[in-house]
């Protein structure tokens, strides 16, 4: 069920797929990289999904839908996020001025609507967790009024820290809604790496894998608990994305580790 979920593609220039809806066990999502040298220029159109395109790092401009923005990012670790949601249907075009990298995540979405730029100072900073895993989340796309399916955000964990945690779900095996997502990384200092694990309901005799990510892998969550460690010594960041039955972001926590909310020692 969770072996053949990482995806660590080799980085390369232009616009470049990473996992894609009806291949590996994907029902949803579908995620591209795009890396332009200054100067150069990209295009995108998906004529039956919606887009979100996340800035992580450069400096360019975006036009959509008869719109231009200048956009700007110095990394992921730096500054707050950029993004712009493009509505089904909709051509994109990519100039880079410097450097540029940017991860675009799509859904399939009935049209209309209009492209939407969410800058620096909308996006929504929540504090998450406690002690070992405490962490910051940044709502971009969650529950405005623009995107039709999608949901994106990012999550930045200090070195040595827990996220998704305790660990949660959200395949609607307990009543929540069913709801697909996929993490993209980036480690800091970038030799560094952290570790996903998925698991099935059920404990100990559910099945269960856990993947050793690096900076520019992504993991699909097709179903299953799945937090995230950070190794001691590097800061972890992850971009993610959900899609599913309805737009709506619930979780089900995993019942035997729910009391670290609360607990400062054993259950």
């Amino acid at each position: 069920m969770f072996e053949n979920t990482l995806y660590r593609i080799p980085q390369t220039a232009g616009l470049q797929l990473l996992q894609q809806r009806g291949t590996g066990g994907a029902r949803e999502l579908t995620t591209w990289r795009l890396r332009l040298a200054s100067g150069e220029r990209a295009g995108y159109h998906s004529p039956e999904e919606e887009t979100v395109l996340v800035l992580l790092e450069g400096a360019g401009s975006i036009e959509a839908g008869g719109e231009r923005w200048g956009v700007g990012r110095r990394d992921v670790f730096s500054e707050r996020a950029t993004a712009l949601y493009v509505p089904t249907g909709v051509a994109t075009t990519v100039t880079a001025r410097t450097r540029l990298e940017a991860i675009l995540i799509s859904t399939p979405a009935l049209g209309g609507g209009r492209p939407v730029l969410l800058g620096p100072a909308a996006v929504r900073v929540q504090p998450r967790g406690r002690e070992g895993f405490r962490r910051e989340v940044h709502d971009l796309f969650v529950d405005d009024p623009h995107a039709r399916r999608l949901m994106v955000g990012e999550t930045f964990s200090p070195a040595g820290h827990w996220s998704s945690y305790p660990p949660h779900k959200h395949d609607g095996g307990d009543g929540e809604p069913r709801l697909e997502e996929v993490y993209y990384f980036r480690v800091d200092p970038p030799h560094g790496f952290a570790v996903q694990v998925l698991y099935a309901a059920g404990g100990a005799g559910g099945e269960a894998v856990a993947h050793v990510v690096r900076d520019g892998d992504a993991v699909l969550l097709p179903s299953g608990y799945h937090p995230v460690a950070a190794a001691p010594g590097y800061r972890l960041y992850y971009l993610w994305a959900l899609a599913g039955e309805v737009r709506r972001l619930v979780v089900h926590e995993d019942p035997q580790h729910a009391w670290v909310h609360h607990a400062a020692g054993a259950p």
